[in-house]
């Protein structure tokens, strides 16, 4: 069987999808990646992997929504219901839809793999005629998104003389316990994926103190600056712990003289960092928050846009830890990670439960019948 994965040219959309990948070539099948911008970092896992349209990112799609569409933004406005942000992923996606059916014809796979939200996949599905399963990464689930999707592009369904695929699945990876609604077709456990990296030598080294990680993820620092990051830097010398802060492609100069207890990191694979971490500050992606359930950690949750107050409310709901606005955090709520043991106890639990479901490898055997 050939298999398509067309996630979002986002890492967050892309890397979630990895171990499903990987059990799928374990089981024998040809599998093949195709996106673009920051998802192109796929092939470090050793996929193979396709640029549908060399320079597209998230952040020049979204760019270019404001410029276009600016009542569809996606900004930093609360979005409590995944599928209200749904006309204005149509509308991305329109900016890729010829791009990623042109590689689909070519490929000529026997299903397609898509993250949720990308229009494109459903069109070529349907074009192919071949069942689509899409892949969610958070806490919304997405099982109804798909034909709100073809929906808002019915249009271009018509353009190219098809209709969305009569075979489809969803996938879910959130824990049971950690969302309101029914779960999709499919529950699948989640697996970090983070990239591969030779992990630094002081993560081995003993600790005095709690470590608290902090990361703001590929695209949030892009798109809203790094005032989130300054402002813990401001109040991370009253807290009786290390702060790891894990920034990707950011200047750390321009940072100044930070307090002892920090260290500035660009890149170190998160799941080998929490485990040594009791916390993580983060800003409510699916995979980072999904990650840190993953090693039973507390959750300070600094959400900022798009699915990432779904993301955060669950994890406040549930006792994982906590939620607030960036300008609310202070020296407080941070120790509060450190101190109250309920939130690790609770992660814990949840952990457990995640660790229950379905594995990659499974949901693999399952669709070998596809």
């Amino acid at each position: 069987m050939r298999v398509l994965f067309l996630p979002m040219p986002a890492i967050g959309h892309a890397f979630p999808m990895v171990p499903l990948a990987w059990s799928l070539r374990g089981h024998g099948h040809e599998v093949r990646f195709a996106t673009s911008g920051a998802g192109l970092a796929v092939e470090q896992a050793g996929l193979p992997v396709t640029d549908v349209e060399p320079g597209l990112t998230m952040g020049t799609m979204m760019q270019r929504l404001r410029a276009e569409r600016p009542e569809m933004a996606v900004g930093n406005a609360p979005v409590r219901d995944i599928t209200g942000v749904v006309p204005a992923f149509a509308q991305v996606s329109r900016y890729f839809v010829e791009p990623v059916v042109r590689i689909a014809r070519q490929y000529r796979p026997d299903v397609i793999v898509y993250s949720s939200f990308n229009g494109g996949a459903l069109l070529a599905a349907g074009l192919l005629g071949i069942p689509a399963i899409d892949v969610g990464v958070g806490f919304g689930r997405t099982s109804k998104v798909g034909p709100l999707l073809a929906a808002e592009l019915a249009d271009v369904f018509a353009e190219y003389g098809t209709e969305p695929p009569k075979e489809s699945a969803s996938i879910d990876v959130a824990p049971p316990s950690m969302a309101e609604v029914d779960p999709a077709d499919l529950m699948m456990r989640f697996v970090p994926y983070n990239g591969g990296a030779v992990l630094p030598g002081w993560l081995a080294e003993p600790l005095a103190r709690p470590r608290i990680g902090v990361t703001l993820g590929t695209v949030s620092p892009q798109m809203n600056g790094l005032s989130t990051v300054e402002r813990i830097l401001a109040v991370a010398e009253k807290v009786e712990a290390e702060f790891v802060f894990a920034l990707g492609d950011v200047d750390l100069g321009g940072f100044g003289v930070v307090p002892p207890n920090v260290r500035l990191e660009r890149w170190v694979p998160l799941d080998g960092l929490l485990a040594t971490c009791t916390a993580l500050v983060h800003h409510g992606g699916g995979g980072t928050t999904l990650t840190a359930l993953d090693a039973g950690v507390a959750q300070l949750v600094l959400p900022d846009g798009a699915d990432r107050h779904i993301n955060a409310a669950a994890v406040a709901t549930r006792g994982v830890g906590l939620e607030c606005e960036p300008e609310q955090v202070d020296a407080a709520v941070l120790g509060a990670l450190v101190e109250e043991r309920g939130y690790r106890d609770t992660a814990a639990q949840v952990r457990e439960e995640l660790h229950g479901m379905p594995s990659p490898g499974e949901i693999a055997r399952g669709l070998d019948a596809w």
